[in-house]
């Protein structure tokens, strides 16, 4: 029976930076061997890199690094991503590379490092601050410009990242120029309160979302302890219960309304925005509100308007036709004798999450920092000047816009699915043609013929049939598992052939998207991904990244630009857990804004590990001022409910008992419950091969093993816990 002589397309060029592997042409037309017989022939056309034409500029290039991440990421000379902490500002001794940071933060402390498992965080204070002052800077230079008559003054929304150290910061950095805080909710109103007390007596504090009696109280004892905190009206019911609580506590509050504006972008983050949104307050419930504070003597309490067109504001036409709607409102309100002197244009500060500038995308905007305080500016002069008003102060909740930049998450890859050819031979493929049932064999000679011709789809036409039909024959129990494996692998190879590229493979990633990532998963938020290292190699394959959970969401197979695939390079060795091989880092960007707020538990994995860097004296230093280790296996459960103690307990009374029984000695109970102890206090991702917590050890039980030159011996059973410490390097 003849063998197949599969027939590929020699004209098709590769790819720019690729060459074909082996041949660089295709067979044409049989081969036959010394019998006379069609041997089959394995060709393939994969695709590998020409490193000797590869440069890290062509790395910045293919990642779109220098359009996302400018002017705060590039890569240096070694081939890895550096950080540029201040922006525009840095001098070429100020950037820090972020493969350094990586191994500063995972190496053992025994060899100098700080012991953290990834996934990591790192944040950068120095990005924070200079994202802030940025802002500022941006809207003074358009005060100043457009001869606006009043100041702005900003607050960050806590809901953004509400971190202890993200927020003092802000507060700390911010307060110079009167920054202030958001919040919606009352535990936010309450970290904000406390980190406001070291800040600006000056900045707003403005409180948001729904209230009750509760809520409104806490905002009135806010002005008590003389923090600048305004209550701003989102349902107009609200009223009535700042009025109350106001005159029980006998504290004149300061009030805002939201502005329910007809102006809407159309994208995702639309949806809040315009008549049908969630929150704000209608033409006619603004008027019935100045009403009520007029009957009550308190029009004077009304001081600052708020609205929100939506979050990632595409166009700064867009974002000007808002702000002079709401202008209009504020004029209005001015008229009707209220004292408002702030307009608070909320969030919208988009920032461009694949650098491609675009006006039409939901992760791009089309402007700069620049454009749009003069956008913002512009709008509100013009409308107060027709109207004769004075110009009131600006406020804006830019929490994306300040924080995303700061914070990057860091992971590894653990192995990745591999192609090869499959390898048949004349005497394998004979084997399976002389087995296959008679219309499987049908469809075989249909698959030869058109090899033969070349007819390259009607082959791989011919290829699936025979695929499909073994598949039906392998459930009806008439195929073997040999026969179906070699029939794969015979269609595999003429896919691949005559395709002429490699699949896309699957890299399995040490995360939980739904811990670290959730917003790819629950509305499709793309965020810049690329590996943080080699980036002076060319990237060989294309893949997507799975990770560690038991849910087939755990994917990520879609990347800015468009792409369904990201451009990676060949794992070293056998990947990083084995450790037989470098590690594989890759880093997602622009990630610091809600990210790690929603967060879930999903397969009980917790958040990664966390570490602040900022610059220091010396050429590319840096320092850990503060690092954390990711929350373990019991932090987890507690969350769950359990309790970890009585966990371990019943296991190790498990494990006595069973000793008691004579299935094992009591050193090895002693030690198999030690053992059982350091994975409660591990994290829940994967760990290198020479940190596994048990190893059997000569039917003595199992001991606890963090070294590869760890020697164990009968009287190696107890091994304290060993407290870990905050290093400041």
């Amino acid at each position: 029976m003849p063998a197949l002589a599969c027939c590929g397309d020699a004209s098709v060029e590769p790819p720019p930076g690729y060459v074909f592997a082996g041949e660089s042409t295709l067979p044409t037309s049989e081969v036959f061997s010394s019998s006379g017989v069609p041997t089959f022939t394995n060709t393939t056309a994969t695709f590998v890199a020409m490193p000797a034409t590869w440069a890290p500029a062509q790395s910045a290039a293919l990642y779109r690094v220098d359009g996302w991440g400018a002017p705060y990421f590039t890569v240096n000379s070694s081939g890895n991503i550096s950080i540029r902490p201040h922006g525009v500002e840095t001098l070429a001794h100020q950037e820090i590379d972020l493969l350094k940071v990586v191994k500063k933060a995972s190496k053992p402390k025994s060899s100098g490092g700080l012991g953290l498992q990834l996934p990591l965080i790192v944040r950068f204070p120095d990005v924070l601050k200079n994202r802030l002052e940025s802002l500022q800077s941006a809207f003074n230079f358009a005060i100043q410009s457009h001869g606006y008559e009043a100041h702005y003054q900003g607050v960050y929304p806590v809901k953004c990242n509400q971190d202890r150290y993200v927020v003092e910061d802000i507060v700390d950095f911010g307060s110079g120029f009167r920054f202030g805080l958001e919040a919606g909710s009352k535990p936010e109103l309450l970290l904000a309160m406390s980190c406001l007390c070291k800040g600006s007596p000056e900045a707003f504090l403005v409180c948001n979302g729904f209230k009750d009696a509760e809520y409104v109280s806490l905002a009135l004892v806010a002005r008590k302890l003389h923090l600048n905190t305004v209550i701003v009206l989102e349902q107009e019911e609200e009223l009535d219960i700042v009025i109350d609580i106001s005159r029980k506590l006998g504290v004149r509050p300061v009030i805002g309304v939201r502005a329910k504006l007809r102006t809407k972008h159309s994208g995702h983050f639309g949806s809040t925005s315009g008549e049908n949104g969630k929150f704000g307050l209608t033409t006619v419930q603004i008027l019935r509100v100045v009403k009520k504070l007029e009957q009550f003597e308190m029009l004077n309490c009304l001081q600052l308007l708020h609205f929100h067109i939506g979050s990632q504001i595409p166009s700064t036409a867009l974002l000007a036709d808002g702000v002079g709607e709401a202008a209009q409102i504020y004029c209005e309100l001015v008229r009707l004798g209220a004292c408002v002197n702030v307009i608070d244009i909320g969030g919208g500060l988009g920032i461009d999450y694949d650098g491609s500038k675009s006006q039409d995308s939901d992760i791009s905007v089309g402007y700069s920092l620049e454009e749009y305080a003069s956008a913002v500016v512009q709008a509100v002069r013009l409308v107060c000047d027709r109207k004769g008003v004075k110009h009131p102060v600006l406020c804006s909740e830019s929490g994306r816009a300040i924080v995303s930049h700061h914070s990057i998450l860091l992971f590894e890859a653990i192995s990745a699915s591999s192609y090869q050819s499959p390898p048949m031979s004349f005497d394998g493929l004979q084997d399976l043609v002389e087995r296959l049932p008679s219309d499987a064999l049908a469809d075989y000679h249909n698959l030869y013929a058109a090899a033969v011709r070349g007819e390259n789809d009607t082959c791989l036409l011919y290829a699936e049939q025979l695929k499909h039909r073994c598949v039906e024959q392998f459930k009806e129990g008439s195929l073997g598992i040999e026969q179906l494996a070699a029939v794969d692998g015979l269609c595999e190879f003429v896919s691949k052939v005559i395709e002429g590229s490699d699949p896309v493979r699957t890299y399995h990633m040490n995360l939980s998207v739904f811990t670290s990532i959730p917003d790819f998963w629950g509305i499709g938020q793309l965020f810049p991904i690329i590996p943080i290292h080699r980036l002076d190699e060319c990237p060989a394959v294309r893949g997507i990244l799975s990770d560690l959970t038991c849910d087939s969401d755990g994917k990520i197979d879609k990347f800015v630009g468009g792409e369904s695939s990201l451009p990676l390079h060949e794992l070293e060795g056998n990947g990083c857990i084995s450790g037989d091989g470098g590690s594989y880092y890759l880093g997602m960007f622009l990630g610091g804004a809600y990210e790690e707020a929603l967060g879930g538990v999903h397969n009980l994995f917790g958040g990664p590990s966390v570490v602040r860097v900022s610059q220091c004296d010396g050429p590319h230093g840096f320092a850990v001022t503060h690092a954390t280790p990711g929350p373990s296996c019991g932090d987890v459960l507690r969350m769950m409910q359990f309790e970890p103690h009585l966990m371990f307990e019943t296991l190790k009374h498990r494990a006595e008992e069973f000793a008691n029984n004579g299935d094992d000695d009591s050193s090895g109970s002693i030690a198999l419950a030690s053992g059982l102890a350091r994975y409660f206090d591990n994290m829940p991702y994967l760990m290198a091969a020479s940190s596994c917590s048990l190893t059997a050890a000569g039917g003595n039980g199992y001991y606890y093993c963090n070294d590869d030159n760890f020697v164990p011996s009968v009287d190696s059973v107890a091994v304290e816990d060993e407290q870990w410490s905050y290093c400041v390097a």
